[in-house]
């Protein structure tokens, strides 16, 4: 391969953000020939430090992803109660993460003190994973929400997990649920906080408004999270209404931030604990979803939300 086709080449996967090929080529064709190729240099490392997972980039690291499981339902609102089915759904959950990000490390959190560690090591004895439970406080999580007993979990998680003490970053997912376009979403990392948002009324005449944050997934900065959302759960109210979903909006909100939607929605998978059903992942669901995101991204008001 000659230098023009090496050096058009690598500027398309560059642009494409195709990294793992990119780098790939750099490695064969030793990228400091030419001061052209020291210039992609720079731009990828200008590139990485403004995406945050540098090594995520460069194919060495990646961020921890953090389940958040009760297997014992202590909220009396949902659905799935049932343990065995509860466990059933995060092992199948947790198959399917390891197919989607097989380089991650991962945490699983249980608040309900039940210990996953045999379990997952009979049954995925290659996956690097932590494995950690306590005991929610039962009367407050029905008081408060589950909102509350996963805000207790996350905070427990940040303060014993070895995973998410070494990581400057970690990705969010509830237990029993997967995110199938995981690595589009984490392509679009921005440094800070990432999320999907619901809003309403997008395909009618009616006002579009923005209603809550979607928390089931969500990537962000450890040290914004600590700062922001570790401790809002403890102000929430199951008998007047107010949820997790409204409080991480009204946080968001009031510090002004810009920037924290996916453009890409996520696609999440798996079995819902409030419903007892797997969520619609249909590809008319799908094509819903994205042009829902463009219909919002084409107004005024929502645009300098998205990524």
């Amino acid at each position: 391969m000659s230098g023009v086709d090496s050096y058009d080449l690598a500027n398309q996967l560059f642009k494409e953000k195709k990294w793992s090929c990119f780098i790939a080529l750099m490695e064969k064709i030793n990228f400091k020939w030419n001061l052209r190729f020291k210039y992609f240099s720079l731009r990828l490392k200008l590139l990485v430090v403004s995406y945050g997972f540098k090594k995520n980039i460069l194919g060495r690291e990646f961020p921890p992803i953090l389940f958040t499981s009760s297997v014992v339902a202590m909220d009396d609102t949902v659905f799935l109660k049932d343990k065995s089915a509860r466990i059933f759904h995060t092992l199948e959950a947790i198959g399917m993460w390891e197919k989607i990000a097989p380089h991650h490390k991962f945490v699983i959190c249980d608040g309900s003190g039940y210990d996953f560690t045999n379990m997952i090591g009979e049954s995925f004895p290659n996956l690097d994973i932590e494995c950690l439970a306590f005991c929610n406080d039962s009367d407050k999580v029905k008081l408060r929400g589950k909102g509350f007993g996963e805000g207790e979990i996350i905070l427990y998680a940040l303060m014993h997990s070895r995973y998410l003490k070494e990581s400057t970053s970690f990705a969010k997912c509830t237990a029993r649920l997967w995110v199938d376009n995981f690595q589009a979403c984490i392509q679009e990392w921005n440094g800070q906080f990432l999320c999907k948002a619901y809003f309403s009324n997008v395909f009618s005449f009616k006002l579009t408004t923005l209603k809550y944050i979607d928390t089931r997934f969500y990537l962000t900065d450890k040290f914004f999270y600590i700062k922001n959302f570790s401790h809002i759960h403890k102000n929430l109210s199951a008998t007047q209404g107010l949820n997790l979903e409204q409080t991480f909006l009204k946080v968001l909100n009031e510090r002004g931030l810009k920037n924290y939607i996916f453009k890409e929605p996520p696609v999440i998978s798996g079995m819902s604990g409030g419903a007892g059903v797997y969520y619609n992942t249909s590809i008319y669901r799908r094509i819903k979803e994205v042009l829902r995101s463009k219909i919002i991204r084409l107004g005024l008001e929502y645009r300098n939300l998205f990524n």
